[in-house]
């Protein structure tokens, strides 16, 4: 007997039981409790479906969460580099345009200089204006004359100006002299520029006095002599 009560109970089995109404005799009934076991096992089989439903799509949403967060996170930084990449192309359009407003002037400055007109017995060629005297000085006389007329002795930089130089013919004083230095004496334009550009004539080539200066000859190359020597020079303003 009490074995019984550790038996699994038998859900399918009916319960009878008796009832009397109004002074009737007994009447006894017979009342499933539960059709079938089936039925409780599919329910909660049915609930667990569900729940693991419900558990994978969270983790689904999750995932696609963390996904959105890093593709968020990705787009954010290649904003802000876009954004530091269009500050580097502006500082630069902005040089860019700085510099072209710059060459603008200076290229409207020397289209007037170009087509001012030159002084009388001047002659233009490019952007300035040369001279060349009928009268002969020494070097330092020829430079003192030509700083007088707004000028200077001609500085020569290019074969074309140096062809130009040649139309007029002869000899002529140029502003090429000697200049002292620690190192001994070089050659140096009344700019104080160095030279660029040379057309010697066949012979020394380097400073052989202190008192030097150039003179271009009528074959149009360069050589020195003193500069206590006189002879007609070239102007250039």
């Amino acid at each position: 007997m009490s074995s019984d009560i550790y038996a699994e109970p038998d859900l399918s089995k009916k319960v009878r039981y008796s009832r009397k109404e109004d002074g009737a005799e007994w009447e006894q009934r017979e009342v499933d409790i539960y059709e079938s076991t089936d039925v409780i096992r599919d329910t909660y089989d049915h609930f667990q479906s569900q729940e693991g439903d419900m558990t994978d799509n969270m983790t689904q949403l999750e995932k696609r969460y963390e996904k959105l967060s890093e593709n968020h996170k990705q787009q954010q930084a290649e904003l802000q580099d876009t954004k530091r990449h269009n500050s580097q192309l502006q500082s630069s359009y902005d040089k860019l345009s700085k510099n072209h407003s710059q060459l603008q002037e200076e290229v409207k400055k020397l289209k007037e200089k170009i087509e001012e007109k030159c002084p009388d017995r001047w002659t233009r060629f490019g952007s300035s204006c040369y001279f060349k005297s009928t009268e002969t000085k020494t070097w330092s006389e020829s430079r003192k004359h030509c700083k007088t007329r707004g000028a200077d002795l001609v500085m020569i930089d290019s074969k074309e100006e140096q062809e130009f130089i040649n139309e007029f013919g002869g000899y002529s004083w140029i502003g090429l002299s000697t200049k002292q230095t620690p190192g001994g004496s070089k050659w140096e334009w009344v700019d104080g520029s160095a030279l660029r550009e040379t057309f010697w004539a066949n012979g020394p080539r380097d400073p052989w006095s202190d008192d030097n200066a150039v003179y271009c000859s009528y074959d149009g190359t360069w050589r020195q002599y003193t500069i206590s020597f006189s002879m007609i020079f070239m102007c250039e303003k």
